[in-house]
């Protein structure tokens, strides 16, 4: 195995947002070099569900005009090309969900807030990036487009339900992208084509969902192919006015410096066990043993956590992971326009009593608090990504309902948990094994210790580089 990131072939986002602001590069010729690169990758990888070229353009040319007037009125991503998953509501374009329940939705009337708030940075919007049906899965297949295909190997899945987003900016149709995430799908993708994914803790974002319950899982982040790029991104959808970049300052200033020794826990256990096998792959013991090796040589105090995690964890989260559906706003026979997994849940979602709902929701909550407190005797806590590498399309999407629900929670033991515990992580490349296939571990941190986090990935992927 050989270490990772790998070199870039194309100009990084700062580097890119830099050279806009500056007036080195128009955003006219940035979004025509990304339209091509687009052009020529997107039919084999899939990661655009549509292409929004006039409206790209269009909003170029307009930003290129305004800062020709005044620099000053530029946003902290003036120019910079970014695509929305199709679960997202963009002006100007259709969200179907990947379903083709909504494959025949009209232009979205407005932004939803995150991309409201990016569209005051500056940011120019190139179209929607493939996603599973209404975001379920941690694969990037539906029926309405072509999968989203491993930019390191085109047989594999991308990940998701970012999928799209993160092989788009692994193979530079994109310089960064962002994500949503609700039981791992910016990390699990960020560890499949071998990039950064950050997930914030729930209510970090001001235009996330600001309730402070194990109900509310999603969140969005970033996607970078480097910790910098994806510091960048961050800043802005924290403050998309801001002038100054905490976090990109932050990454940067620990890349050259280090950060303070802190106390790392690592672990392998999955609160999925033992109600499922968990499995780990060479690739990613192999990615655990080297980063702990490399924080404890870098002067971090490094041991193994012993958790013991409450049982029942696989149910209560599958409850509450799809009870949200029966609560979604669906047309009247929706289910026969569903593919399986997503008819599959709704069926479940439909048969939990309230009363059933509620005990789920309790043992989970409850859940939650021990599990914190147990990760709580380390400052961060290392895990695996994925157990296994991506694996080919259609291979989940070939099995049963159930069965295929049983092999993604085997494919990502460790990224749902912090989803119901509302905590931020991150996914940290770490390996490249000698399929060319990366293999990422996950850092989770305290509430409030996205900064910190970023810090570690830029610490790790500068000893990496050496």
């Amino acid at each position: 195995m050989s270490d990772s990131p790998r070199a870039a072939s194309y100009p990084s986002a700062v580097a890119l947002r830099d050279d806009l602001a500056a007036g080195r590069r128009t955003a006219v010729d940035v979004t025509e070099h990304f339209l091509r690169v687009i052009d020529e990758k997107n039919p084999q990888l899939g990661a655009f569900m549509t292409v929004t070229q006039h409206l790209a353009l269009e909003r170029a040319r307009q930003l290129d005009a305004e800062h020709a007037s005044d620099p000053r009125r530029s946003g902290p991503l003036h120019g910079l090309p970014l695509g929305f998953k199709d679960l997202t509501a963009v002006q100007g374009v259709p969200t179907t969900f990947a379903s083709r329940v909504f494959q025949d939705a009209p232009p979205a009337a407005q932004d939803d807030p995150l991309p409201a708030a990016l569209r005051l940075a500056g940011a120019v919007f190139l179209g929607t990036t493939t996603t599973p049906e209404f975001g379920l899965p941690p694969h990037s297949e539906n029926r309405v487009s072509p999968p989203a295909r491993n930019p390191l190997d085109p047989t594999r899945t991308a990940g998701g339900s970012s999928g799209g987003a993160a092989a788009a900016v692994a193979s530079g149709m994109l310089p960064v992208a962002p994500g949503s995430d609700g039981g791992g799908s910016i990390r699990i993708p960020a560890a499949a084509c071998g990039i950064v994914g950050l997930k914030p803790g729930r209510g970090t974002l001001p235009t996330d969902d600001q309730r402070d319950t194990v109900r509310n899982l999603g969140v969005n982040g970033p996607l970078g192919r480097t910790t910098e790029d994806t510091a960048l991104l961050f800043d802005a959808m924290t403050d998309p006015t801001a002038t100054t970049g905490y976090y990109l300052d932050t990454v940067r200033r620990a890349a050259r410096q280090g950060i303070a020794p802190t106390n790392i826990g690592w672990t392998t256990a999955s609160p999925f066990h033992p109600d499922l096998e968990i499995t780990l792959a060479r690739g990613a013991v192999e990615a655990l043993t080297r980063a702990v090796t490399l924080l404890a040589g870098d002067g971090h105090t490094v041991s193994e956590l012993d958790l013991d995690y409450q049982p029942g964890y696989h149910e209560d989260f599958r409850t509450v992971w799809t009870s949200g559906l029966a609560e979604a706003p669906l047309p009247e026979g929706a289910e026969d326009k569903m593919e399986p997994l997503a008819a599959h849940f709704l069926n479940l979602a439909r048969g939990y009593t309230p009363e059933v709902l509620a005990e789920a929701e309790s043992r989970l909550t409850d859940w939650a608090a021990d599990t914190r407190r147990q990760l709580a005797a380390a400052s961060i806590v290392l895990t695996p990504v994925l157990a296994f590498a991506p694996p080919a399309i259609g291979a989940f999407t070939e099995r049963e309902p159930a069965d295929d629900y049983a092999y993604q929670c085997q494919f990502t033991p460790y990224t749902s948990m912090v989803n119901v515990m509302g905590l931020p992580a991150i996914s940290i490349p770490v390996l490249t094994d000698e399929d060319g296939m990366n293999w990422s571990v996950q850092a989770i941190g305290r509430p409030g210790t996205e900064a910190q986090l970023l810090a570690l990935s830029a610490r790790m992927e500068r000893m990496l580089a050496q």
